[in-house]
C-alpha cells in the first residue's frame, strides 16, 4: 500500500507487478537481440574487408596457383575456409569472454553457459564466415591468371 493523499491508497496485485516486470524484460531482450544482430553484421563486414585485402595482397599467388592447375573451385574453397576459420577464432574469443563475464556475474544473478549456447555461438560464427566470405572467395576464384601474374 502506498499513501498518495489523505485517505487515498493504491493497491497493486502481484500479477500486475509480474506483468510489468515481464514486459520490461521483453523490451530488454529485444534490445539486446538488436545489438547482437548489429554486432554480427559489423563483425561480418570486418571479415569481408580482411578477406578482400587478403585477395588483393595475394593476387600473384592466386595467379600462380591457377597457372599451375588450381581450379577456380579450389581457390574459392581456400578463401571460404579461411573466412570461416577467421570467424570461428573470433567466435571462440567471444565465447571465452562471455563465459568469463557469466562467471563474474554469477555472484549477483543466476547465469549459466550451456553446451547448447556454445554450439549456437559456433554455428552463428561459421554462418557469418560463410555469408561474408563468399564475395571475396568468388572474387579470388574469378581472377584471370595472366592478369594476376602481372599484378604489382
Amino acid at each position: 500500500l502506498k499513501r498518495l493523499k489523505d485517505d487515498e491508497f493504491t493497491v497493486l496485485e502481484q500479477t500486475q507487478l509480474l506483468e510489468t516486470i515481464n514486459s520490461f524484460l521483453g523490451v530488454v531482450t529485444t534490445a539486446l537481440g538488436g545489438i547482437a544482430s548489429i554486432s554480427l553484421v559489423v563483425g561480418g563486414i570486418g571479415i569481408m574487408n580482411i578477406m578482400l585485402v587478403s585477395v588483393t595482397e595475394r593476387t600473384r599467388e592466386i595467379g600462380l596457383r591457377k597457372a599451375v592447375g588450381a581450379t577456380p573451385q579450389a581457390i574459392l574453397w581456400q578463401f571460404l575456409i579461411e573466412a570461416i576459420i577467421l570467424s570461428l577464432v573470433g567466435g571462440s574469443i567471444g565465447i571465452l569472454l562471455g563465459s568469463l563475464g557469466s562467471l563474474a556475474l554469477s555472484n549477483f544473478i543466476n547465469t549459466s553457459v550451456t553446451a547448447w549456447s556454445v554450439m549456437l555461438a559456433f554455428g552463428f560464427s561459421a554462418l557469418v564466415g560463410i555469408i561474408f566470405g563468399v564475395a571475396p572467395a568468388i572474387r579470388a576464384s574469378r581472377l584471370d591468371p595472366i592478369e594476376a601474374l602481372r599484378y604489382e
